[in-house]
């Protein structure tokens, strides 16, 4: 494949106007199309629903083993380049297929479903008032730095049997991994060597955690594939529960289509979260699968070798499926936003959870949320893997200081019902007063993590 004239998947086209680059793309080539990544590396970027479900679902012809890029193997992928972190092969499920990946996957999945639903939602609930505690006084806050942006994490390590304290340090290297930034490489070696460290010590002192649980696992795992797989799910429940969040929040705030519903009674927020991943997915694309010979997809000659981008996003806004993208789309599970095929995203449902327990819990002390500035003036940031909120700026009634902290937190600890829950109509702007109220350990923390 010729690099001449191709479209970049980055720069300024991609970054200002994503969508309207993939329906350039789509208008150009159809379901899929020519692109180059980053350091104008030749792959093809799939745009069609369908197509993106052939290429999931048939591993002999796409695998996820990156072992088989033939762009690096002929030297055109410099040791620097930002994919790696994300392609290069590592000893884990997502970049096997058969056997061994089955039997890698086993003890993922295995290890997921000993997890206690209603122990995650308590972990969920405490974490998003202790983080809402400390704005909930001021009548203002952004809801991507003080919220979106941290809970997830919180959560994550607390159910892989980490401290507290490892949140802060794992949160600002993996935001600096996905964006694919120069010291993303730096990054991904800081969050192996901290998950070695756990594996050492969950081997000395086992937990009623996930990283027990992986480790006591009858597939036996190598440290390496520990190591890996615990990279794996922390990361991906980082990076796509954050944006979910932060993209459901921002959608149940501007959105009229939401607010009429809303109106009406009628939305739960599970639709709501169901109509994001469908408009708007945590993860926009995924790197990559690879041909694992010459075969035709889409009308295009793929060669053995190439590599091919899933465009979730892309897929998700199909005419082909979704010719009138005014449409709701509630209690339709069947959108590309965990991707699909033996590959799925096995975490989905506690992802899921995180989302909805947090917004909720969100919602019900802050009813009058509402946007801070106006719509236009709310900024996104295009980056390797997805589409993200800069900022989500909100005003609200302050809470009075006397019930913010422990005895807020005992007043609105009750673990919400997943089925039932409503979201609230926004209200009209209000003056939003300075922040105010204690120093804190959880605030020491909170600063560490935003760098003040």
């Amino acid at each position: 494949m010729s690099a001449e004239g191709l479209t970049r998947l980055y720069g300024p086209e991609m970054e200002d106007n994503a969508p309207a680059l993939y329906e350039k793309l789509r208008a150009e080539h159809g379901g899929v199309a020519p692109v180059l990544v980053q350091g104008d590396v030749p792959a093809w970027l799939v745009l069609g629903y369908r197509e993106n479900l052939d290429v999931t679902r048939n591993p002999t012809r796409f695998t996820r083993d990156s072992r088989l890029w033939r762009e690096a193997h002929e030297g055109r992928v410099a040791i620097d380049n930002p994919l790696l972190p994300i392609t290069m092969w590592q000893p884990m499920c997502a970049f096997l297929d058969g056997e061994e990946a089955k039997r890698l996957r086993s003890a993922v999945t295995d290890s997921m479903k000993r997890m206690d639903r209603r122990g995650v939602r308590r972990y969920v609930t405490r974490y998003a008032n202790q983080l809402i505690d400390e704005f909930a006084s001021a009548g203002h806050a952004d809801l991507v730095a003080d919220f979106a942006g941290i809970l997830p994490m919180l959560v994550s390590t607390k159910l892989l049997g980490m401290a507290d304290s490892e949140g802060p340090r794992l949160l600002d290297a993996a935001r600096d991994m996905v964006k694919a930034s120069e010291t993303a490489i730096a990054s991904n070696a800081f969050i192996i060597d901290t998950l070695r460290a756990l594996v050492a010590e969950k081997k000395r002192k086992p937990g009623d955690d996930f990283a027990s649980w992986l480790i006591g696992h009858e597939s036996q795992l190598s440290d390496d594939e520990l190591a890996e797989h615990l990279r794996l799910v922390l990361i991906a429940s980082y990076s796509t529960t954050a944006n979910l969040i932060a993209n459901t929040l921002h959608m149940v705030l501007t959105d009229k289509r939401f607010r009429g519903n809303l109106a009406g009674g009628h939305m739960t927020l599970p639709d709501a979260l169901e109509q994001v991943l469908w408009d708007a997915p945590p993860f926009t694309a995924v790197y990559g699968r690879w041909a694992t010979g010459d075969t035709e997809l889409a009308g295009h000659h793929i060669k053995e070798g190439d590599m091919l981008v899933l465009g979730l996003a892309a897929g998700n806004t199909d005419p082909a499926i979704r010719p009138d993208m005014s449409a709701p789309v509630h209690g339709n599970r069947s959108h590309l936003a965990f991707s699909g095929g033996p590959h799925e995203c096995p975490g989905q449902d506690i992802g899921r959870a995180i989302a909805d327990t947090g917004i909720d819990a969100l919602l019900a002390r802050l009813p009058d949320l509402r946007l801070a500035v106006d719509e236009d003036k709310v900024r996104w940031r295009t980056s390797l893997l997805s589409r993200d909120l800069v900022a989500l700026p909100v005003a609200f009634t302050p809470l009075d200081p006397a019930v913010v902290g422990d005895a807020g937190r005992v007043a609105h600890h009750t673990e919400p019902s997943a089925q039932q829950s409503r979201l609230p109509v926004p209200v009209p702007d209000a003056a939003a007063p300075a922040r105010t109220g204690r120093q804190s350990w959880w605030q020491s923390v909170l600063r560490w993590i935003r760098g003040a």
